[in-house]
């Protein structure tokens, strides 16, 4: 039952995982500018406030099912909406400018709370995938794996930092393109 539902969701999770977002940003950016010593404070409290956060929203969504199971019937619809619509944004998107954030655990930490992506994302498994598929007992799990993905996403960016920015600065529309279909893809597979 665990890996079917991981499965139903792996790749949504790892386009949401491994695409521009705050945390692939802030992690390319900082690890490019300040290198691994000096960024591994920052990269800690990306993990650590991501795994808060995916936490929050399990517990969150969880009892949002025992206290109004019709709500969580019509997140899937809201989470398809917004696979839609970040498809829609990826298509339109161009690169990132660079910004210069603080290197601190804090910085990292926080930026969870404030990140949309990532808690959109945690509401779209959760709602979309994980209960639909009656996989009550296994939710406590689920945090720590969506959190595995979050943390290869970053860290592909940090680890690629030049070779990836270069590649995604001449081929982004075609990146964005596949990006945003796959989206699409699993949008309609929350629908149907």
């Amino acid at each position: 039952m665990f890996f079917s539902v991981v499965l139903s969701y792996l790749p949504y999770a790892l386009v949401t995982s491994f695409t521009p977002g705050p945390n692939n940003i802030l992690a390319f950016h900082t690890v490019g500018q300040k290198g691994w010593v000096q960024g591994r404070a920052t990269l800690a409290g990306i993990v650590a406030g991501f795994f808060s956060v995916m936490a929050v929203c399990a517990l969150g969504c969880y009892q949002l099912e025992r206290l109004l199971p019709a709500l969580t019937q019509v997140l899937p619809f809201a989470g398809a909406l917004y696979l839609f619509w970040l498809a829609l944004h990826l298509l339109r998107s161009t690169p990132a400018k660079d910004v210069s954030p603080r290197s601190t655990f804090w910085s990292g930490f926080f930026l969870q709370f404030v990140n949309g992506k990532i808690i959109l994302y945690a509401i779209t498994i959760y709602t979309g995938y994980v209960l639909p598929a009656g996989s009550g007992a296994l939710f406590p799990i689920q945090p720590f794996v969506l959190t595995l993905f979050g943390t290869a996403g970053f860290l592909t960016w940090a680890v690629a930092g030049g070779l990836l920015q270069s590649f995604l600065r001449r081929h982004t529309r075609a990146f964005n393109g596949a990006m945003a279909a796959v989206l699409a893809l699993c949008a309609l597979d929350l629908l149907f």
